[in-house]
């Protein structure tokens, strides 16, 4: 069984509209999951709990900060109706452009997202952007360019990222690493990655019930995230969660 051809290379343009297609394609036949369900939650509960002004990105129909008092942004207009519907405040946009003015937030997510965009630096100078001081940014990448795989390519990842590099990547847009963990719940088989990719490709619908009743499940069994300090060892990592400090100067 085969997976879809890797994506040739595209421009800015094309990149978001892949995206934007294959996940209106994916959210609009999706339930929202709420975020107490996910091994994020006490994490982000402790974090949420000092502060007032939240922002998260990209979160489909999986978000995880409150749905309350949290502004989310996305290109999925099918996940921004079912955000609204559960009384979230949520507005289409993009990590490369965040309609939102400097500094206006103290707590910041943006998981799975920048290992998308053609310009992942103009994605960092968008949440350093909108990051007060002192903020919190959480954030989840795809770590190693060596183990690449199907499943990279079939939901439109532009890179994984050296683990080395991330700390001084981050810190060129102010922001520390402060804490991090083991994150992620990408298929560990490869046969189980290409038949739940042929049946979203060719049966698309039968896929979706399945994913609707499986996910939720699934999530039952989640270990929970083992935070250290700093960075953690990634040698056999395959994705990693960030809790950064933006720094409160550059200097």
């Amino acid at each position: 069984m085969k997976l879809a051809p890797p994506l040739p290379r595209q421009n800015a343009a094309q990149l978001t509209a892949f995206n934007r297609a294959f996940y209106e394609s994916l959210w609009s036949q999706s339930k929202l999951i709420e975020p107490h369900c996910f091994n994020t939650w006490p994490l982000v509960q402790s974090l949420a709990s000092t502060s007032g002004r939240r922002l998260e990105i990209a979160p489909g129909m999986r978000p995880r900060l409150p749905l309350c008092d949290t502004l989310f942004i996305d290109l999925s207009a099918s996940a921004i109706a079912a955000l609204q519907q559960r009384g979230a405040s949520a507005a289409l946009g993009l990590v490369t452009a965040i309609p939102c003015a400097d500094a206006a937030f103290d707590f910041v997510c943006a998981f799975d997202i920048v290992e998308h965009v053609e310009d992942d630096h103009l994605a960092l100078a968008e949440l350093a952007r909108v990051c007060e001081p002192n903020a919190m940014l959480l954030m989840s990448v795809p770590l190693h360019p060596e183990h690449w795989n199907a499943f990279d390519d079939f939901v439109g990842h532009r890179r994984r990222y050296v683990p080395a590099q991330l700390a001084p990547l981050l810190a060129a847009f102010g922001f520390v690493i402060e804490r991090s963990a083991v994150y992620g719940m990408q298929p560990k088989s490869n046969w189980l990655l290409a038949l739940g990719s042929w049946y979203l490709t060719h049966q698309r619908e039968r896929a979706m019930w399945w994913y609707n009743r499986v996910l939720p499940f699934s999530l039952r069994f989640q270990n929970e995230l083992a935070l250290k300090d700093g960075m953690i060892e990634t040698e056999d990592v395959d994705e990693v969660l960030l809790v950064c400090r933006k720094r409160a100067s550059l200097a």
